[in-house]
């Protein structure tokens, strides 16, 4: 393989970004250059590591090396769902070398919350954690099962934080948009009830527990005096439940239809403010494209989900948070969520880097973006920061 140099970089570190050069030989990075290194001129963009994507539904490679993710965390919730070994190999092995697909297996024969799927062989087959998948498990003691048995192969457990008995058949939250508009909707203090009970259990069996979404004041409580005590918990949240409330949804645009439902501006505030104290450790794209079949459908009646996987670098972007901090949530956290030795910029770690311009504007347009489908809450918004070129292990893969 090519040695690589990269001189005039603005280089994302774990502590900040200053000018230098990156070098790297064999795909891995290291601490200087090999003779005859092939010379890339960074022009002063800056040069991060790759994105690690942690929860997406489908396997979209165009989408992501447009947004410079080079290593999905690919959720259950697949035809047939990821409950056994060799579906779990399989799904590992089909995006090599030039995109890693990290399997996250399920937590229950076909997601069904009833018995517990075969952890230990799934991880032996390359699943790096287990999930409940779309739903909230029920099942007090079937979630306690899982939580043991996940701690015991140090696996962490992906949890979808809704209370089924109060948000099955809802599309909306409660309040004033779900109201006029007559859409069926549950109380906000669905994903609180569901994030304490997991949480007890997660104390209790002292468990690794990833709610893949947080998207309430009352979770952020949670999550933040769970933290306190010392639970080891994480959570994640998309640019979607940061950036817009239900208020998107007003004209019925079922493109704004998502799991979980968007919720009020107070809501959305508290998010902002928990990715600014760190409450948060993860940013997804949870990327679900959508053709026209399931989004031009009544709303009620449309299927959850957006588009992310181009649009989760600009809009986490706009957040304007330092930029070791924003890959942080972009790389490295996702990666140690998954047990990943990767995220961050340092010898010895595999060379997967993204170049972007953190100002480069551009239109984000539905129709016009490389994944499977466009249906992004997002169509129309002006953005700023571009993927410029991608490398996974040192082999380029956008120029």
């Amino acid at each position: 393989m090519t040695a690589l140099r990269f001189v005039n970089a603005r280089i994302v570190r774990p502590d900040g970004a200053e000018p230098g050069e990156l070098h790297v030989r064999d795909g891995v990075i290291v601490d200087s250059p090999a003779p005859g290194a092939l010379t890339i001129d960074c022009g002063g963009k800056t040069l991060a590591p790759g994105i690690v994507d942690l929860g997406v539904f489908a396997i979209d490679r165009e989408a992501f090396r447009a947004g410079g993710i080079v290593r999905v965390g690919l959720m259950p919730d697949q035809s047939p769902v990821l409950d056994g070994p060799g579906l779990v190999q399989r799904a590992s092995l089909i995006g090599k070398p030039l995109l890693w697909i990290h399997p996250i297996a399920a937590a229950t024969k076909g997601l069904e919350g009833v018995d517990l799927a075969e952890m230990a062989i799934m991880q032996s087959a390359g699943a790096k954690a287990v999930s409940t998948g779309r739903r909230w498990i029920a099942d007090s003691g079937v979630m306690r099962k899982v939580l043991a048995y996940a701690r015991d192969l140090d696996l962490a457990v992906i949890a979808h934080a809704e209370d089924g008995g109060l948000t099955e058949g809802k599309v909306a939250t409660e309040g004033e948009t779900a109201t006029r508009l007559g859409l069926p909707a549950a109380p906000a203090i669905a994903e609180a009830l569901a994030i304490a009970r997991d949480v007890a259990l997660a104390e209790e069996t002292r468990a690794r527990l990833h709610i893949r979404q947080v998207t309430t004041a009352a979770g952020f409580d949670l999550v933040r005096a769970a933290k306190r005590r010392g639970v080891r918990i994480t959570c994640g949240i998309t640019p979607a439940h940061l950036l817009l409330s239900d208020n998107a949804m007003s004209d019925f645009r079922t493109f704004a239809h998502l799991s979980p439902p968007l919720r009020d501006e107070g809501d959305r505030q508290a998010a902002l403010s928990a990715v600014r104290d760190g409450t948060v450790d993860v940013l997804c794209s949870g990327h679900d494209p959508r053709g026209p079949e399931e989004k031009r459908l009544p709303f009620a009646d449309a299927a959850e989900g957006a588009s992310g996987a181009e649009t989760l670098l600009a809009l986490s972007l706009s957040l304007e948070l330092p930029i070791d901090r924003l890959f942080a949530l972009l790389a490295a956290n996702p990666a140690r969520v998954l047990g990943l030795d990767t995220g961050i910029l340092r010898p010895g770690l595999p060379a997967d880097l993204v170049l972007l311009d953190e100002t480069a504007p551009w239109q984000i347009k539905g129709d016009a973006m490389t994944a499977r489908a466009g249906n992004t809450p997002f169509d129309g918004l002006p953005a700023q920061g571009k993927v410029l070129r991608l490398w996974k292990g040192g082999a380029e893969i956008l120029a």
